[in-house]
């Protein structure tokens, strides 16, 4: 089912960096709740405010007014994508992820912790493909993740 009532839209600042930040750790803590996170809540916000918001191409999923998914992209890698719980299977990561094949028609990349099952079929099913495994020594949380590619066919 996907959810038309839900608009996509570019972040714009501050106020948009709290509601991507409060998106992630919702997110965060519902889906992954045996991985510990490197970062404190404020460390969180701090970083989305400072880093993720102004730096990268992040993107906001809009219901009523708020924001219920966030999508962080970098040149040809999905760096972050969350939606809040009650939101998820409305079809509005299928859209972000249309949205980043669009801007990265060569190709993505992408990290996930490897106990997220549900985000390993997601990928899987808009044509990511494990490209590695890892134990986890590289990220800060120090959790075994697997890193995804799609390439569009030719």
């Amino acid at each position: 089912m996907i959810d038309t009532a839900v608009t996509l839209r570019r972040a714009a600042g501050p106020d948009d960096a709290a509601a991507v930040a409060d998106v992630w750790l919702r997110s965060y803590d519902a889906v992954l709740p045996t991985v510990k996170r490197a970062h404190s809540d404020d460390g969180v916000r701090d970083f989305f405010r400072y880093v993720v918001v102004p730096e990268q191409e992040t993107w906001v999923a809009e219901s009523g007014g708020a924001v219920v998914g966030m999508m962080a992209l970098e040149p040809g890698r999905i760096e972050q994508l969350y939606l809040v719980p009650e939101h998820r299977g409305r079809g509005i990561g299928d859209r972000f992820v249309q949205l980043a094949k669009e801007r990265s028609p060569g190709g993505l990349e992408l990290w996930t912790f490897q106990v997220n099952e549900p985000a390993h079929r997601f990928y899987e099913r808009h044509g990511f493909g494990v490209a590695e495994r890892t134990d986890g020594s590289r990220n800060e949380e120090r959790e075994p993740d697997v890193r995804y590619v799609w390439a569009p066919e030719r």
